[in-house]
């Protein structure tokens, strides 16, 4: 093998990619474009969730609990709904996300402590936003419940003349609940990082098959097949610079994601860049696999397609694997992708090191490896 022949392709490949500029626009922009689409869509906080405000008892202690409502930050009320039909016609409209709807009595109930009740009528079509909502509105409920608490106790101590709770020896348990990691549950922090991995893993896949698959088509590849380039230093030469593609993609994706979307990066650079050429083995052995049963741009489009679909979807980008099925849970730890993104969820999130993260940069290595080498026999038979 000589390197000096490598260096050469390695050259060739890179002023031949630079040099089209449909190549150049497929190197650079979508990455970005899709990064930016995705980070902004890809977005599952309610933060103002709109409802409809249904008060059938009209007295201070439910317009307290609207003012509680509106003041949290988290609800518009769009709507006032007087009676059963103003309901069914918000929600089938889409109007409001849910109904709000305090029932006759509420503050009679309330001052003599009894069940007070408030229905809160959601509506499920997006099961996420509905939990959500429900989430929202039974935390506002039970802070306007404890404060009620709170003042009808502060009025039975003054009406006694005491100083001090009617039961001093009485213990009282408080839950605080911190968050670590994402403190203000931003789910754009926990999605970006999965979608840097798809973006990498997509356009080198991608890369890698269109330019062999292309020099197929124009018929180079049969003039490299006769000149003294060996199979394993063309498939080198041929892969390298979409590598060194790949980690530029990770500098500028990440780059973008740090300034755009202000993502926290509490983790080592270098390992990031470690793991992704770890990932990156992986993506360009299916990319070069798609090479060798491809015999069209379109068919390596196609194939792209199917590789990186399921990938997708069994990644846990999107939907948690403990959800899934027992066997769709096992089929998970065939995929490469579901490991890089749990390491840049890592690095990025909870700064966690190679101490921590070595199954999942074990697991990319091997399969880097494996797939790599396979590709590799292939790419070697179908040279000959």
């Amino acid at each position: 093998m000589s390197w000096e022949r490598i260096v050469i392709i390695l050259r060739k490949e890179l002023i031949q990619a630079l040099r089209d500029p449909r190549m150049r626009f497929l190197l650079f922009l979508p990455p970005m474009i899709q990064l930016v689409v995705f980070g902004f869509a890809v977005n599952l906080d309610v933060d103002h969730a709109r409802i409809a405000w249904m008060d059938l008892d009209r007295t201070p202690a439910s317009r307290e609990l609207r003012e509680r409502f509106e003041g949290s930050g988290r609800f518009d009320v769009v709507a006032l709904a007087r009676n059963e039909q103003d309901v069914q016609n918000v929600l089938d409209r889409g109007q409001a996300q849910a109904v709000v709807r305090i029932l006759p009595e509420f503050e009679r109930n309330l001052r003599r402590g009894g069940d007070a009740q408030v229905q809160v009528l959601i509506d499920g079509t997006n099961s996420n936003t509905a939990s959500l909502v429900s989430s929202y509105a039974a935390s506002v409920v039970a802070e306007f419940g404890n404060s009620m608490s709170a003042q009808q106790q502060n009025t039975r101590l003054l009406m006694r003349g005491a100083a001090a709770p009617a039961n001093p020896g009485l213990p009282t348990v408080t839950a605080q609940t911190r968050v670590w990691f994402n403190p203000d549950l931003y789910s754009r922090n926990y999605f970006v990082p999965g979608v840097i991995a798809n973006i990498i893993m997509i356009v080198t896949i991608m890369l890698t098959a269109m330019a062999i698959v292309r020099e197929k088509e124009i018929g180079t590849l049969e003039q490299l097949m006769v000149t003294p380039v060996k199979p394993l230093e063309l498939m080198l030469g041929k892969t390298l610079p979409f590598a060194l593609v790949g980690l530029v993609q990770v500098a500028l994706v990440t780059t973008a994601a740090l300034v755009i979307f202000h993502i926290p990066l509490r983790g080592s650079v270098p390992l990031l860049f470690c793991c992704a050429s770890l990932f990156l083995m992986t993506s360009l052995g299916a990319g070069l696999f798609l090479s060798t049963v491809s015999n069209t741009q379109q068919q390596a489009m196609m194939g792209n397609f199917f590789f990186t679909t399921p990938a997708f979807m069994l990644s846990g980008f999107a939907f948690p694997i403990r959800n899934m099925p027992v066997v769709v849970q096992w089929l998970t730890y065939l995929n490469p992708l579901r490991y890089f993104i749990e390491i840049l969820r890592g690095i990025f999130l909870k700064g966690t090191g190679a101490a921590t993260l070595w199954p999942q940069m074990v697991a990319l290595a091997v399969y880097g490896v494996t797939v790599l080498g396979l590709s590799t026999v292939r790419f070697h038979k179908s040279l000959d």
